[in-house]
C-alpha cells in the first residue's frame, strides 16, 4: 500500500489525496510534523517538506510532479489533458493557486491562525491575517469569472486545476476564512467537487484544538 506523509489542513498534502482517492489508489496517511526537521523525515525529502509519497518502491516529492506521475502512471480518470493548450491552462491554473492564492491568503490566513499555534510560534499577525482576508476576494471573484465562461475551473471537465484550488479553500473554510454567498456559481462548483467520494476523507479530518465550523462537512451547505 501507497504512504503518504501529510499534514491534515496543508492544501499541498490534500491536493495529493485528492488525486490518489480520485484514482482510486489505496494510501495509509501517516501525519508528519514536518517542522521538527527528524533526521527520518529529512531522508525521505531533504527539503524538509510535505507531502511526501511513498509508492512502488519510489519516494516522490512536492505536490504537483506528485500529481502528474500519477496521472502518468495511472491514467482513468485523467486529470490532465493531452491536448496542449488544455493540458497548458490547468498547469497555469495549478500554479495560480499553488503560488499566488498561496502566498497572498493561504500562507496569511490558515498558517498564521493554525499553523503559528501547531509550531508553538507565537500568536496571528494581524496584519497578515487582514491581508489575506482582503486577497481572497480578489482570488473568489476570479473563479466565479472563470466559472461563468466555463463548467470547471480549467474548461468543460473536471481537472487537477479544480482539485488544486478545492484543496487550498478547503482548508481555508476548515477556519471558516470563506465567504460562500459572495458567488452561487462558485458555491455551485464547491459543492459539486465536495460531493464526490474522494474528498471524503478530506471532510472527515479533525485536528485537535481546532473544531471545524458546522458546515464544513454539509454537502448542502
Amino acid at each position: 500500500m501507497a504512504r503518504l506523509y501529510h499534514v491534515p489542513l496543508s492544501p499541498f498534502c490534500r491536493k495529493v489525496r485528492l488525486t490518489l482517492a480520485e484514482k482510486k489508489i489505496e494510501c495509509e496517511l501517516v501525519e508528519e510534523r514536518y517542522w521538527e526537521q527528524s533526521p527520518d523525515f529529512l531522508r525521505r525529502n531533504p527539503a524538509g517538506k510535505v507531502p511526501v509519497l511513498k509508492i512502488d518502491g519510489k519516494t516522490l516529492a512536492e505536490s504537483t510532479p506528485i500529481c502528474e506521475w500519477l496521472d502518468e502512471t495511472h491514467p482513468e480518470p485523467a486529470l490532465i489533458p493531452q491536448e496542449p493548450d488544455a493540458r497548458y491552462e490547468v498547469r497555469r491554473l495549478v500554479a495560480w493557486f499553488d503560488d499566488k492564492f498561496h502566498n497572498e491568503v493561504t500562507s496569511k490566513l490558515l498558517y498564521e491562525r493554525v499553523n503559528k499555534k501547531m509550531m508553538k510560534q507565537g500568536f496571528p499577525d494581524s496584519g497578515n491575517v487582514k491581508s489575506g482576508a482582503r486577497a481572497i476576494k480578489y482570488h473568489l471573484d476570479y473563479m466565479a469569472w472563470l466559472l461563468d465562461r466555463r463548467r470547471w475551473l480549467a474548461g468543460d471537465v473536471m481537472t487537477l486545476a479544480d482539485f488544486t484550488a478545492a484543496a487550498h479553500l478547503s482548508a481555508l473554510d476548515y477556519i471558516s476564512d470563506v465567504d460562500w454567498n459572495r458567488s452561487d456559481v462558485l458555491k455551485d462548483w464547491y459543492a459539486k467537487i465536495k460531493s464526490r467520494p474522494a474528498f471524503r476523507s478530506i471532510l472527515a479530518d479533525q485536528v485537535p484544538g481546532f473544531p471545524p465550523p458546522a458546515h464544513y462537512a454539509d454537502l448542502d451547505f
